[in-house]
């Protein structure tokens, strides 16, 4: 790699890498210089930025506020700075903002004894509007500053959470000691103590989390707060209370204490004024509004209303405005009124102007405070980086202690020319030829006072900062990552040490809207090898199976354990199933989550080793799972257990049910039982697939064919009980599906296949819900009432059945013949290929009884075989324990009625048994951008969530009837790894993040939408559960 030039590094200080000649800074569009500097005498002026660091800037006395702010956003390489501004306080003790228009002379009084503030002046609704991450940081920075001073009040559970969100992007993960010792060291909200108990149980969730995550995280807290973005202007109403008046995004807010009690959207605003110390607000006539048609507040003095009344006027023009107002012409004789006006590009324009801009914007770089570093931080790569180590000694310890402050010149702004002069001709800012560079947010480093500056003393690099680093690397990534380009992970910094923590590529919101170039960015940010990609799978995956676990061993304890109705015996059965496998397994995901942290270059070990393989970490934990094999083999007495007091018990029935229809249990309660079963299963694949990938001289082959070795042996031990387990689960899942039968559950029943047919008879063809066991067909429709059951019809006995096809006969498409001993129905398939499965099934289950013991076959207590009666249900039904429409799980065969589609016992095993977790970038047809959702894949549907924290999902999508492909030329999905869900006029598409994880997620959705080809039976031989 080239080593730059320290002076062109030095001459560039306000240039983007990679720009053209024109800077394209803030406010400015591509292609603009700022405006000249005009002459006159230069004065300092100083500027505290977030990280309460300070800079100082040469301006001409002469300048507009809009130059020294533009060279401040320069200096940072901020693109989106028309969110910030800068503050300070007046003659009158007032704060007031910059004004971008008027000369700096005519609003600083003395401007070398002011101090200006950058701080965030429009607040967005959502933060996913912020398309820099850069930007984010900085509101991040500014939440940490209102939290810390009291003006962002909330209460004590969502200040734990933002501050457990602090301490992770700053110490990285969770280690009790040192989280605790932080927290003793650093006040983030007043009155901390008696929280941190609480935020340490918030930081120990927030394991494998990146800087840049937090900060996301951070903000989606935040802005979901009554106080998220208010600045209180005090005020009182006609009474004389004291009210806070605030402008926000919507319009003007009324807060009284901490309580938002009033809002003037900006379109019921017609006109907004000052009269002396009364504010006025004169609302447009509406009839449905009890308000009279002008509001009347009271202020301190008249400054404090026009200064009320210009943020107002900006806020309205900003988040309303497609553009920037034009200046109104100067009257020729009399003036009336201010001439104030919002100066500088509204939200619209920042947002097309970020998205459309064609220079390369610097890649940015979040780090955790402790993770150490040799440079300093700057916008450009630090000369320090590229330096050969010599013998002189250290620079001198006062440095370190001396003020965070850095000098900039305005002429930098203006010409890079000028500015490689300027920095040359200032000696006190050099050392050793090269520029010394100090910053945090403004590039300046970051001064805690005694407690960090002792810390600082014992760490064998320079000092520790919370903030962005750029490296010279950063140069030749051209990928982008919402707007910001992506640094590699593979691969050494510069000085040779291990890579540091950048931000995820996927960061963990709902709504963000990706760059083109972003595919680019995460081939180059992450590992590329494909077993990094299975061992992310293991990793997504063992997240979804902990929180299901979690389903039983929190959720359902808490709601059914604990009441009287529950037997001891069951209590006691579920608590020593399922709670040492929760254990076991939550140690198992800490392991790969620091494993994968390593290979991603995020951890923040610094330890020396070969970290890019998983298979050491399978081959230890699936020999410690051995021990648990009873567990595993109790799976079954569980089942049994539970039905057997829910028979027993109406009101311990009752409470399953009302389980079954919270959030948290998204499938249905004996499909989480069975979960450890069905893991072993998926660890199998993962490991064949590793040892596939693998030469056998690879150092992880050894390991992963041993682990494949041990959970191979627990498999087959435990296949055969998996298979009549799935069926047992499967006949209780149709019982509650189904009235008008009796005893549905008898040994030796096995379910083959249910489906969606039209019954021909006197009133035509009729749809019809057909369930077909190894002994006989039910017949049913969908039942009057408000659950999602299905009345019987009639059955059909398999025992000296025939079946053939009667299209000609009948004139019916796809029809076939059900020839019984006492009755025979035809039938007729919704294509040939479901009428073949159809077919296929029924003939082998009818010569499967032939070689059988002779199941009954006897549904009922009433007859159900008079196909005339329209609903011949036994009076003597089963209770009413289908979910209530548009509650809980919806059952598979209420989808397949809708669909018009059959499932088979072997679909719906490998359904449950190819699960996949990860996220997903989802786009409807119409849309444009790209929405990140954690998805989880299981028992024929997708399930979507905000994150994989998350305990219940948003929304699902089964997937039953759906085709899947590849988007065609024609859709203008011009994207890499894009598969295409579509059902009639439903379309969706979906992102995955490389080619490994496109190919599984293709795979496990064609086996939901794919038929298999022979069904799956259970061995007659074997014995049977009851």
């Amino acid at each position: 790699m080239v080593e730059p030039d320290p002076e062109q590094m030095a001459s560039g200080a306000g240039q983007r890498l990679g720009a053209p000649e024109t800077l394209g800074i803030s406010t400015l569009d591509p292609g603009h210089r700022p405006p000249a500097m005009p002459a006159g005498r230069h004065v300092t002026i100083r500027v505290r930025m977030l990280d309460d660091t300070e800079e100082l800037f040469d301006i001409s006395q002469k300048a507009s506020g809009k130059v020294l702010f533009d060279l401040v956003c320069s200096h940072m390489n901020l693109i989106e700075g028309d969110y910030f501004g800068l503050e300070f306080q007046n003659h009158q003790k007032m704060m007031v903002w910059l004004d971008h228009i008027k000369p700096i002379i005519k609003q600083l009084r003395r401007p070398k004894h002011t101090i200006l503030r950058f701080a965030v002046k429009f607040f967005p609704p959502d933060h996913a509007q912020l398309l820099e991450e850069l930007t984010r940081y900085l509101f991040a920075l500014q939440i940490k500053q209102d939290l810390s001073s009291g003006r962002l009040t909330c209460n004590d559970s969502s200040a734990a959470l933002i501050v457990s969100h602090i301490i992770q992007s700053e110490i990285g993960d969770f280690e009790e000691s040192q989280c605790r010792s932080h927290l003793l060291n650093n006040n983030y909200i007043p009155d901390q103590m008696p929280l941190i108990d609480k935020i340490m149980e918030f930081h120990s969730k927030n394991i494998g989390q990146t800087p840049s995550e937090s900060d996301y995280q951070l903000l989606e807290v935040a802005r979901r707060l009554e106080m998220y973005g208010i600045r209180l202007h005090p005020a009182k109403d006609r009474e004389g209370t004291d009210l806070g008046l605030t402008a926000a995004h919507t319009g003007v807010l009324v807060i009284q204490g901490h309580t938002r009690i009033n809002a003037f959207n900006w379109s019921k605003v017609r006109k907004l004024s000052f009269k002396r110390k009364r504010f006025l607000i004169k609302l447009r006539p509406d009839l449905n509004s009890s308000y009279q048609d002008t509001l009347e507040f009271l202020m301190a003095s008249r400054d404090c209303c026009k200064v009320f009344w210009k943020i107002c006027v900006e806020y309205h023009a900003f988040f309303r405005l497609f553009e920037e107002p034009k200046a109104k012409p100067k009257p020729v004789l009399f003036t009336r009124g201010s001439s104030f006006r919002f100066s500088g590009r509204t939200q619209k324009q920042v947002i097309d102007h970020v998205r459309e801009s064609e220079f390369k914007k610097i890649p940015f770089e979040r780090k955790h405070s402790r993770v150490q570093h040799n440079s300093r931080l700057s916008p450009l790569p630090s000369p320090r980086h590229h330096e050969v180590p010599t013998e002189r000694g250290p620079p001198p310890m006062d440095r370190v202690d001396s003020p965070p402050q850095r000098h900039w010149k305005e002429s930098v702004l203006v010409s890079a020319e000028n500015a490689s002069r300027t920095t040359r001709a200032s000696p006190s800012h050099q050392e050793n030829g090269h520029e010394e560079r100090t910053g945090s947010v403004s590039r300046t480093e970051e001064t805690r006072g005694p407690t960090r500056q002792t810390h600082q003393e014992h760490q064998s690099t320079a000092v520790a900062s919370n903030s962005p680093h750029l490296s010279a690397s950063s140069a030749h990534s051209h990928g982008m990552v919402n707007g910001q380009k992506s640094l590699e992970l593979c691969g050494h910094s510069p000085d040779d040490r291990l890579p540091s923590p950048l931000t995820s590529p996927l960061l963990n919101d709902a709504g963000s809207v990706r760059t083109d170039d972003e595919d680019e960015a995460r081939r180059k940010r992450f590992p590329t090898d494909r077993a990094y990609f299975i061992a992310k799978e293991l990793l997504t995956t063992e997240r979804t199976y902990l929180k299901d676990l979690e389903v039983i061993t929190v959720s359902f304890q808490s709601a059914v354990g604990e009441d009287e109705a529950t037997p001891d015996s069951l209590k006691s059965t579920v608590h020593s199933t399922f709670e040492p496998l929760h254990k076991f397994h939550a140690g198992f995901l800490r392991e790969v989550e620091q494993r994968l942290a390593m290979w991603e270059g995020r951890s923040n070990a610094h330890i020396k080793g070969d970290y890019q393989r998983i298979g050491d970490v399978m081959l230890k934990n699936l020999q410690g799972l051995k021990p648990l094999t009873a567990n595993l083999h109790k799976q079954s007495e569980v089942l049994l257990e539970l039905e057997k007091a829910c028979r027993a018990s109406r009101k311990l029935e009752g409470l399953c049910r009302d389980f079954e229809l919270q959030k948290v249990c998204y499938v249905p309660l004996n499909v989480f039982i069975l979960r450890p079963l069905h893991r072993l299963a998926h660890y199998k694949q993962i490991l064949e697939r590793l040892c596939k990938h693998y030469a056998a001289t690879h150092v992880d082959f050894r390991d992963c064919r041993a682990a494949l070795a041990d959970v191979s042996e627990v498999v087959e031990l435990l296949q055969g009980s998996l298979i009549k387990m799935e069926n047992f689960q499967k006949l209780l899942e149709l019982k509650k599906d189904l009235i008008g039968i009796d005893n549905l559950v008898v040994p030796g029943r096995e379910f083959i296949r249910l489906g969606c047919l039209s019954k021909l008879s006197g009133k035509g063809l009729q749809q019809r819900m057909f369930f077909l066991f190894n002994d006989v067909i039910l017949y049913t429709s969908r039942g009057m009432t408000t659950t999602n059951q299905f009345k019987v019809h009639g059955q059909l006995p398999l025992h000296g059945m025939k079946i053939r096809e009667s299209e000609d006969e009948w004139g019916v498409p796809h029809a076939f013949t059900l020839v019984g001993e006492r009755q025979s129905v035809v039938v007729a398939a919704s294509s040939v290929t479901e009428m073949e499965k159809w077919m296929e099934d029924i003939k082998m289950a009818v010569e499967m009884t032939k070689t059988s013991n002779g199941t009954s076959s006897d549904l009922g207590t009433c007859n159900l075989t008079d196909n005339k009666d329209p609903s011949p249900v036994s009076g003597n039904m089963a209770p009413s324990v289908g979910p209530p429409s548009g509650q809980g799980p919806v059952p598979l065969s209420v989808i397949c009625w809708y669909r018009v589609q059959s499932l088979s016992f072997s679909e719906s095993c490998r359904s449950l048994e190819n699960q996949l977790s990860g996220n997903l970038l989802r786009k409807f047809k119409n849309s444009n951008g790209w929405q990140k959702l954690w998805v989880v894949f299981t028992n024929f549907s997708l399930f979507f969530y905000k994150s994989h924290q998350d305990d219940y999902p948003l929304a699902s999508l089964p997937l039953l009837g759906y085709s899947v492909t590849v988007p065609s030329d024609s859709e203008n999905i011009h994207k890499d790894y894009v598969f295409k869900l579509h059902f009639k006029s439903h379309v969706y598409y979906f992102r995955t993040e490389s080619e490994y994880t496109f190919e599984r997620w293709m795979e496990v959705i064609r086996s939901a939408t794919v038929p298999s080809g022979r069904a799956r039976f259970l061995n007659n031989k074997e014995s049977h559960l009851h």
